[in-house]
């Protein structure tokens, strides 16, 4: 219905729709509130998989030395990096170092994804590196002058400077199911996902010490909100593996 065929009162409430008041976010970007747990329960357990444990300690140490390695590899914010992984601990590492380093990460399931979609993904994000793990190295079509990194490698440590973020700069890029055409590649900003993640309902009442299952493929939208909903609350993320009755039941 066209607004001038409301009455002056319903179009008053219609304007009004949706203007509730401002809740302040507590962290603008995702990656400071995953470091303030660490810094504040530095042991506690931040991902499980398949019998392997992270603390978020070791979850912020690791991704502090990527960060810094993608940082000396010339990546800036604004740049996209590709993170062509399964659902694993190394998969958490390189996703929070990457938003540490100031880029979008730029997520792919690299057991699903045929070549000729990674090598689509990898054009259109206009990545310059990408990473992944070592057994699935082989799999990714690699242009010239591109560079690949292995996150389950040891990443010697070596301060580098912190790159200045900030909410309007991305956080992901997710790329659409390509039903109308070739995918398409959407960024979403850390402004965005923090407005989500950080209040309520969209923090889904997790608390530190709560159990998360991690179910998703990493290119779906709402694996971000698993993942980054959960550490971002201090909560233990349980990512599946083949049974996901098992993940479920946490």
């Amino acid at each position: 219905m066209p607004l001038r065929h409301l009455t002056p009162h319903d179009r008053q409430l219609f304007r009004q729709y949706g203007r509730g008041p401002t809740v302040p976010v507590p962290d603008p970007l995702l990656h400071h509130a995953v470091a303030r747990h660490a810094a504040a329960t530095p042991h506690a357990p931040a991902a499980e998989h398949q019998g392997a444990a992270l603390t978020y300690g070791e979850l912020d140490r690791y991704a502090d030395a990527l960060a810094a390695r993608l940082v000396r590899e010339g990546v800036r914010p604004g740049d996209h990096v590709g993170l062509f992984v399964r659902r694993s601990i190394p998969m958490l590492v390189g996703l929070l170092g990457i938003l540490k380093a100031g880029a979008a990460y730029v997520p792919q399931d690299i057991g699903l994804a045929p070549p000729a979609q990674l090598t689509h993904v990898i054009r259109t994000a206009r990545t310059r590196v990408v990473l992944t793990v070592a057994e699935h190295a082989h799999r990714v079509p690699l242009p010239d002058g591109h560079l690949l990194l292995a996150l389950d490698e040891p990443q010697p440590y070596a301060p580098a400077p912190r790159p200045r973020v900030t909410g309007d700069d991305g956080a992901y890029v997710l790329f659409t199911s390509g039903t109308t055409g070739r995918p398409n590649g959407v960024k979403v900003t850390h402004r965005n996902v923090a407005n989500i993640l950080l209040t309520e309902p969209g923090g889904l009442g997790i608390r530190p010490g709560d159990r998360v299952a991690q179910l998703l493929n990493i290119a779906f939208d709402m694996a971000a909100w698993e993942i980054l909903g959960c550490l971002a609350h201090g909560g233990t993320l349980v990512i599946r593996g083949k049974d996901i009755a098992a993940a479920a039941r946490t």
